[in-house]
Parts: C-alpha cells; structure tokens; sequence
C-alpha cells in the first residue's frame, strides 16, 4: 500500500501517534455570554474561546444588554435565546453543556440556571450587573421607578429614559419600560443571590473573581455561597481585574471543564 495511503488509513483508525486531542468528537458545548454593552466576540471572552474550542463546541451569543441592542428585548427573551443555544446543542447529540459568560453574561449563566435548570455546569467569571445596588444611585432609581410604574400601570411597552452604569462609565438608555424593569428590579432575574439560591437543580460551578473587581470585597463570595452545594464547584480568585479575570481563569477554566467531562 502506498505509504501516504497507509498513513490515512491509520489516522482514519484513531491509530496514528501524531494524531492532535481535537481530532476526537466534540462532546460538550459551552454557551458563552458577553457583558454589558459588549460583543458577541468581545475580547475579554476570547482567551476563553480559544481554549475551549478545540475540546468543545463554543456558541458566543449577543445578548440584549450588547451595545447595539441596549436592552431591545427583556430578560425573558434572553432566557429564551439561551435556551436555544443549549437546545441546538443537546439536538447535535452533546451530552454535556454549560453555560457562562463575563460581567452581565455571569449573571445571566445565573439567572438561566433559577429560570430553565437544564444544562450541566455554570460558569461565572467576573459576575456584574447588580441592580439591587444601581437602585441605590438616585439618577439611576429614577429611571428604574418610572419603568416599575409604566409597567404596573400596563404601559410596559413605553419608552423609558434611564440612566444606565458600567463600571463607572454612565450612559442614557431607552428601552421599553418591560425590558428594562426586568433587568433592573431589585428583585427581579439580575438579582444574582436570589437566582443562586433558586437553582433548579445542583450543578458544578466554576465561579471567577479578580482581586481587582468591585465585587470582590463586596459581595462575591456571599452570593456563591447562597449556590446548592455540590462537590464539584470552585470558586477561584484570580489577580485581575473586572475585564482580565477571564483570561486570567482560563488555563484553570480549562483543565476544569476537562475533569468533567472526562477529557
């Protein structure tokens, strides 16, 4: 047999020593979330992708909180796009699938978990978006107010001005008073500590923070602390800040995902 034939008939078996690790099917899929006015393809993700690509299937999402759409759909749509993402998967025949994200995408890995309950793993790096504090900001709660009261009053597809804030930077929004009454309710789906004691069932969690990040001394552990407790979970601190804290997880997010999928 030619020798080139022989050698594609041994890769072809699995038998060939130089055969690469991505040569074996992809078994798991990984939903990722992007942060508050970000991109589907923003860079703090990236890192994240590139490890994870070769071992598993890798769907980056564009979210209504993206700097494009700024809060067009409320947080139930965004379930709902999650929920897709993670149906076209378990159609492909993948047994286990996570989702995650940076900053807001965090909160949504939550908030999905306490909502649909059906994938494998969450993970968190660098969770955001806290809505219970924003109400505490007065220029921030009056927009918040008059979404509540639009919305109570049935007009919830009012346009509603707000002040909006992302890591210090403040921008004006407007979005219907629904949409952003349901990212904004200090009790509502963005409230992380009120999705993580809402999970529907115990999964592993792998939970990033930066030593760098405003919710480090502040809240981080208090809310992964409220999560169902389950022998698989960590919950890392990394020397990063709020943007970083993916890239500087991702090596131990990897060797992570690999042990539960038993790669």
């Amino acid at each position: 047999m030619h020798i080139r034939a022989v050698a594609l008939s041994l890769l072809g078996a699995g038998l060939w020593a130089g055969a690469p690790a991505w040569a074996e099917p992809l078994s798991c899929g990984v939903v990722l979330m992007h942060g508050k006015w970000g991109t589907a393809q923003t860079p703090y993700l990236k890192p994240v992708v590139q490890k994870l690509e070769p071992m598993c299937q890798v769907k980056s999402l564009e979210m209504p909180w993206s700097r494009a759409r700024l809060y067009d759909k409320p947080y139930a749509d965004a379930i709902a796009q999650i929920r897709e993402a993670v149906h076209q998967f378990r159609q492909s025949g993948l047994q286990w699938v996570a989702v995650g994200g940076q900053s807001f995408g965090a909160n949504a890995s939550l908030a999905y978990m306490a909502q649909e309950g059906d994938v494998d793993a969450v993970l968190p790096m660098a969770p955001g978006h806290v809505p219970e504090n924003f109400y505490a900001i007065a220029d921030v709660r009056t927009g918040i107010d008059a979404a509540r009261q639009a919305v109570a009053s049935g007009q919830g597809a009012a346009g509603v001005e707000m002040t909006d804030i992302n890591q210090g930077q403040r921008r004006t929004v407007k979005a219907t008073a629904a949409a952003l009454w349901s990212y904004f309710d200090p009790q509502g789906w963005g409230n992380m500590a009120l999705s993580a004691q809402n999970f529907r069932k115990p999964v592993p969690v792998f939970w990033a923070i930066g030593t760098q990040d405003p919710l480090y001394p502040s809240g981080s552990a208090a809310i992964y602390q409220k999560l169902p407790v389950h022998a698989d979970s960590r919950y890392l601190v990394v020397p990063a800040n709020h943007a970083t804290t993916p890239e500087a997880a991702s090596d131990a997010l990897l060797d992570w995902v690999k042990a539960r999928t038993g790669r």
